[in-house]
């Protein structure tokens, strides 16, 4: 357990804080390309790390994203006319260009040279995947974008979605790197069960092993199988601070296809953007060819990203489902499952009443890493996890022989293959 002052390092993210601190070092999703579709749009609000600000495509196409309130009166940029180059608030005529700098300022005689003298706060943008990122750190430390995969491969081979998570971004990413909980929370009952739901269900106490790298930690979770010489390993990678790359539902091992990653970005300390990115480069995500199951475009929620199974509705559950055993919960999707298990923690969850076992093994390694990494930033140390040659890393689900130690087995498996379209 920790804590609760190492749990309130760990939570809060806002400005100044030492985890805000850190996560300002890396780059962060913030919208879907699609949220801003041509020039001069309407621009639109965004929030992270606990900060208003607003978004919109310049006549040229350019992203910029500043600070939400206008530096005069601090009326918001939200109600702005997005026109010729820049956004003019509506309430006194001030205008910003893309870098956040006042370019016109009618309200002041024509002679002033005031305008000169403001600008906005604002941060870089870049659109790679579908998705626009932004820095939020020092600019003379900015880092290169994260080289995912899926950012070189066309949009048919690649699902970018995102919900809203009504509870602190550390719980999401507690569940995601927790390989225990598919045995049970996300069971289901088939009449023709796959290999691997015979082996997670039967087998729900793996073993694990975690293994801290330069990027963050990879964590394997050996099980048993039918056959005793056998072994099956799910490999999920977690990636500095907030990725978890997530092994395909198989046992079949394969070099380059269905993966997948999520992406736990604190909005403030209550409530989180939860990305799910899934991406083939083998086979288009939608079409007679398509074989991966894992896109989630097709799962309801509002236009705030709230999925419409949610807290106010006890996430949809049917006890008649729960009770005939077809899901372990009665809930709609494994999404909604895990959004459920991760808020009824609280906002915030108190962890220095829980108790940890063996399966949590993961959970306390990766605490320690981001908080050792907060520590380390407030002495000048760089952060782990920046280096894009280190994060170009992917998941692996595999069967193994008992006697095969973890990395000797999954090596070969660890590095996807370039991409050939």
């Amino acid at each position: 357990m920790l804590s609760v002052e190492e749990n309130k390092v760990l939570t809060r993210t806002g400005p100044g804080t030492p985890m805000g601190n850190l996560m300002r070092r890396y780059w962060i999703p913030a919208l879907e390309s699609s949220d801003l579709p041509k020039p001069d749009c309407p621009p639109v609000r965004v929030r992270l790390l606990s900060e208003n600000l607003v978004a919109f495509r310049d006549s040229n196409g350019t992203v910029a994203l500043f600070d939400e309130h206008c530096p005069h009166r601090r009326a918001s940029l939200f109600f702005g006319r997005n026109e010729e180059c820049g956004l003019r608030c509506v309430y006194h005529g001030w205008k910003f260009d893309a870098s956040g700098q006042c370019v016109d300022m009618p309200s002041e005689p024509a002679e002033s040279n005031f305008k000169d003298n403001v600008k906005i706060k604002s941060y870089p943008c870049q659109e790679y995947g579908g998705i626009i990122w932004t820095y939020m750190g020092p600019p003379e430390h900015k880092p290169e974008l994260p080289p995912f995969q899926f950012g070189l491969l066309p949009e048919s081979h690649r699902s970018v979605s995102r919900f809203l998570n009504e509870a602190n971004y550390f719980q999401g990413i507690e569940s995601a790197i927790d390989s225990s909980h598919i045995s049970f929370l996300h069971r289901r009952k088939n009449d023709t069960p796959s290999k691997m739901q015979r082996v997670t269900h039967k087998f729900g106490n793996p073993r694990f092993e975690v293994i801290k790298t330069d990027y963050g930690m990879l964590i394997g979770a050996r099980r048993q199988t039918e056959d005793p010489n056998t072994v099956y390993w799910r490999v999920t990678q977690y990636i500095m601070p907030w990725y978890q790359m997530i092994p395909p539902i198989t046992l079949e091992v394969s070099k380059a296809n269905d993966v997948s990653l999520n992406c736990w970005i604190p909005v403030d300390d209550e409530t989180t953007m939860n990305w799910k990115i899934v991406w083939d480069p083998l086979y288009p995500l939608q079409g007679p060819n398509a074989r991966n199951s894992r896109d989630n475009n097709s799962i309801p929620k509002d236009a705030n990203h709230l999925q419409l199974a949610n807290k106010r509705n006890d996430y949809m559950i049917d006890r008649e489902l729960q009770a005939s055993g077809k899901t372990f919960t009665g809930m709609p999707n494994i999404p909604v499952e895990d959004q459920a298990m991760t808020e009824s923690q609280g906002a915030i969850a108190n962890r220095s009443k829980e108790r940890l076992g063996t399966s949590d093994t993961a959970i306390i390694v990766a605490r320690r890493i981001l908080l050792d990494a907060a520590k380390k930033l407030e002495k000048g140390e760089t952060p782990p996890g920046l280096d894009p040659d280190k994060i170009n890393v992917q998941p692996v689900s595999i069967l193994l022989s008992a006697d095969v130690p973890l990395m000797e087995g999954v090596q070969e498996y660890l590095v996807p293959e370039a991409v050939k379209l």
